[in-house]
Formats: structure tokens, sequence, C-alpha cells
């Protein structure tokens, strides 16, 4: 397997983390800026949520397959699941954000990747997704001050 496909399931598997541990924040936030903080997490999952499917398929594209099950998924990621229940609002934050942080790294890996391969579609994209999550960091980071 090739570099850039391995880059893109260390990818997939990270933002499936991200996605999910941003989704449980989502369903278990509390506090008196409650609905805030709960609509901002549900916007931030959604938009998380909708790259996944094109990343899986960036590998059908290079003739390979997206992992089959979540332990052949986990075994890319190089996130941490969330195991804690905390409703401390700025801790999640933190978390998020550096969680967030991985993410942009994982995604400007690919997009090396990729422009040196000459996939310009699978670099456009996650060219993208690198804006994205830049907004991402900026509203997480603020959030925390």
């Amino acid at each position: 397997m090739n570099e850039l496909n391995i880059a893109i399931k260390v990818l997939m598997a990270n933002v499936t983390v991200l996605y999910y541990k941003t989704h449980q924040f989502h369903w278990n936030v509390e506090g008196i800026h409650f609905t805030q903080y709960h609509d901002f997490l549900g916007d931030l999952y959604q938009d998380i949520y909708g790259s996944i499917d094109p990343i899986a398929e960036f590998l059908r594209k290079l003739d390979d397959y997206a992992p089959k099950s979540l332990d052949e998924l986990f075994k890319y990621k190089t996130l941490n699941e969330e195991t804690s229940q905390t409703s401390d609002i700025r801790a999640i934050m933190i978390k998020l954000h550096a969680d967030n942080e991985e993410v942009i790294a994982c995604l400007n890996k690919v997009f090396t990747l990729a422009s040196s391969a000459n996939k310009q579609g699978i670099a456009d994209f996650v060219a993208s997704r690198i804006d994205a999550h830049d907004k991402h960091s900026w509203f997480l980071r603020a959030s925390t001050k």
C-alpha cells in the first residue's frame, strides 16, 4: 500500500474519531449556555460527518478499499477516543481544538502527497477541508478564552 493510501486511512480514522467525539459532546453538554454550545457542536459534527464519505471514496479511486469495520479503521487513528464525562465547556473546547489541529496535520500530509502524485481532485477536496478545519480551530480556540 502506498503512502497516500495510508495517509488517507489515517485521515479517515481521525476524522471519524473527531466526528464521534464532537457528537457525544453535543449530546452531553450541560450548563447555562447549553443551547449555544449544543447548536455549535451540532453544526460542527455535521460538517465533519459530511467529509467522511468523500474521504472513503478517494481510497476506491486509488483502487484500495475503505476499512470494513471500526476495528480495522481504528488501527490507523492517532486521536484518542473520549472516555470521560465532562460538562466543563472550556475543557471540551480545548480537547476538540487539539484534536482538530491533529486532523489539520493529517489533511496537510494528504494534500502534500496528493499534490505530489498529481491527484488534483483529492488535493482540491483536502484544501477545502483544511480551510473548514482552520475555521473550526478559530471558533474552538475563541471559545476557550
